[in-house]
């Protein structure tokens, strides 16, 4: 539990992407890494009929549609400037936001130790360290779910496969994406990866 909270963390911490052409998996890299690759490929196909690349976002399951022109065209300069401030304390962290509770809410949280504040980030602490392999498990659900209805949507046995994921039917869900393409299973796999039971 503690390593895949540790790891889920990590992942969140360091976003990395992964693009496609067709069914091949060219590139698994950071922003700045896939931004070069589709400059690259923009600059080299020019108005020529290439196919098309689509990015991924390795935690989300997510296709993006990142423009390189506007985020390489920025210097380093415009990049710290646009952005976003936290409120708060900077050391921390620390971001303000609207949050709407009853008065007797307020008024027990006002007399827990260290204050509202503190308080709401404990509990919210707790409650995701006590969730945390539920959560992880329908993130990734959602996740390869995602990445499926974009690549493999077309593909035999998509409903079936759909199927087995949401009941996560681990022998069933390889079946039917035995014939797939190898780096679409493979990325599936990583995505899918806490869904299943660990093999000894």
């Amino acid at each position: 539990m503690t390593t895949h909270h540790t790891s889920e963390m990590a992942a969140e911490a360091t976003p990395r992407y992964t693009v496609f052409q067709g069914h091949s998996q060219l590139l698994q890299a950071d922003r700045p890494a896939v931004l070069r690759l589709l400059q690259d490929h923009d600059q080299q196909s020019g108005a020529s009929a290439a196919q098309p690349l689509w990015v991924f976002d390795d935690h989300s399951g997510m296709r993006l549609d990142l423009d390189w022109r506007s985020e390489l065209a920025a210097t380093p300069a415009d990049a710290e400037a646009a952005a976003p401030r936290s409120v708060g304390r900077p050391k921390l962290g620390v971001v303000a936001r609207e949050v709407t509770l009853l008065p007797r809410h307020w008024e027990w949280l006002n007399r827990q130790s260290g204050g509202a504040s503190a308080t709401l980030r404990r509990l919210v602490e707790q409650a995701r360290n006590a969730h945390a392999e539920q959560d992880a498990i329908r993130a990734a659900t959602e996740a390869s779910y995602r990445f499926m209805s974009e690549m493999a949507g077309d593909l035999p046995h998509f409903e079936e496969a759909s199927r087995a994921l949401f009941a996560r039917q681990a022998d069933a869900f390889v079946l039917h994406t035995a014939t797939w393409p190898a780096d679409v299973r493979s990325y599936l796999q990583q995505l899918s990866q806490p869904l299943w039971p660990a093999q000894d």
